[in-house]
């Protein structure tokens, strides 16, 4: 690990919902139980035979203590869920870290992002009196993803950057690893980070297409042999960081200390704009690992972004395996597993789902079981890796190094993010 505290990032508080979770508490007690969250809908007659009526979702996103934070109902009303639900999260992860209320001269900041506003699109675009009354302006900041960001800093003053992040499926940890730059930059004392997807709809499931990215069944078998796609969902999460010597100064609880980080692009070496490259993956995993100057024998879980699908997870497996080939000859040491199996993917919201699900299994001293996990699939070679999937809860031993972990998050458009 890197000898410098100042080069080091703590994790101080934490807050989210996920499907099947009103808290985080509740998230980590059905990732440990081998609880799926999804929830097969009636199917209605008149749709297609290639319709899945699978959703996982978030509880009472109709409810909201628009008073608690001053918001009045008609703009309570007209404010996306998302916003509703992320601003709410980020008050309580606020709370857990005892910085609800700074001191004036600290500066606090957020990055953060979140999906389109289907809020928007589904139910206050087709209201025309609604938009005649409240105006173009009112409605384009209480739903676009720009104001994500700065609507926050604005509801709980916030007085360092605010700054909306979008990078697809790996916004949220991309949003994390600006923050960590910005601390490391000492551009700020305090950042919150995180991000959210939330969809609004009449419509509980989607359309299955052969070759795509969705499941066949409801269902993501990340690395199974019988994987074939994913399931989106809805989720929302965010940490709360500081500089480690900071933390330490100040007797706050640091829950999980990040060590490295990285974000790069894919470019061109792909297939096509939505295709994973091995290249990509490789090089952010190892700038990462060479930043936090962790070896590479002292990982011992991987959160992987683990969509499960029959391109994307031996590609994953792949760019992980060149890295490790780096420093190490030893096989199947090292644990994996992606949350995705439990709750489907959560897109803007996806890394911090796996990032907080980390800090958890850490805090519990166990290595989190990824579930819907019979037979590997072949195209990943585990057995020539350094890697196994841990599909049961098991203790996580600790030997002469602290307990390590990796959490990686791709986007489509090739933004890919990972952090030790």
């Amino acid at each position: 690990m890197n000898d410098d505290m100042n080069e080091q990032i703590a994790i101080i508080g934490m807050a989210g919902r996920f499907p099947g979770a009103k808290d985080l508490d509740e998230y980590w007690n059905n990732i440990a139980n081998k609880i799926e969250s999804s929830v097969r809908f009636q199917k209605e007659s008149h749709q297609k035979e290639n319709f899945i009526p699978y959703k996982s979702t978030l509880d009472d996103i109709d409810k909201f203590d628009a008073e608690f934070f001053k918001i009045t109902p008609a703009d309570a009303q007209l404010l996306d869920p998302q916003q509703r639900v992320f601003l709410e999260s980020c008050y309580h992860a606020l709370e857990d870290a005892g910085c609800i209320d700074l001191p004036e001269d600290m500066k606090c900041s957020i990055f953060a992002g979140s999906s389109i506003s289907t809020y928007l699109l589904n139910n206050i675009y087709p209201n025309k009196p609604l938009l005649q009354n409240r105006g173009e302006a009112q409605t384009l900041w209480s739903n676009d993803k720009d104001y994500l960001a700065t609507m926050i800093a604005y509801r709980l003053n916030l007085k360092g950057a605010a700054v909306s992040v979008n990078t697809a499926c790996s916004t949220s940890l991309v949003a994390v690893s600006q923050a960590c730059s910005s601390l490391m930059n000492f551009e700020t004392d305090v950042v919150l980070a995180g991000g959210v997807r939330i969809e609004v709809t009449d419509t509980p499931g989607y359309h299955y297409f052969e070759g795509g990215i969705f499941s066949s069944d409801g269902h993501c078998r990340a690395f199974d042999k019988s994987a074939d796609g994913t399931i989106f969902s809805d989720g929302c999460g965010v940490v709360v960081l500081k500089r480690l010597s900071d933390a330490i100064a100040a007797g706050d609880n640091i829950q999980a200390v990040i060590s490295g980080y990285a974000v790069n692009n894919d470019g061109n070496d792909k297939v096509g704009f939505s295709s994973p490259s091995l290249s990509g993956q490789s090089e952010v995993i190892r700038e990462a690992w060479e930043f936090s100057g962790v070896n590479a024998n002292q990982i011992s879980y991987i959160e992987a972004h683990g969509t499960g699908t029959s391109v994307g997870d031996p590609i994953e497996i792949a760019a992980l395996q060149d890295v490790f080939n780096e420093t190490t000859n030893r096989k199947q040491f090292c644990a994996i597993g992606s949350v995705k199996s439990n709750i489907g993917h959560c897109g803007s919201a996806a890394g911090i789902a796996g990032l907080i699900k980390v800090v958890k299994a850490l805090q519990y001293h166990q290595l989190p079981p990824t579930i819907n996990f019979d037979e590997p699939n072949p195209n990943c070679h585990f057995p020539e890796s350094a890697m196994y999937v841990n599909d049961e809860l098991r203790p996580w031993p600790q030997d002469e190094v602290p307990r390590t972990a990796c959490i990686s998050s791709f986007g489509i458009g090739g933004t890919n993010a990972h952090i030790v």
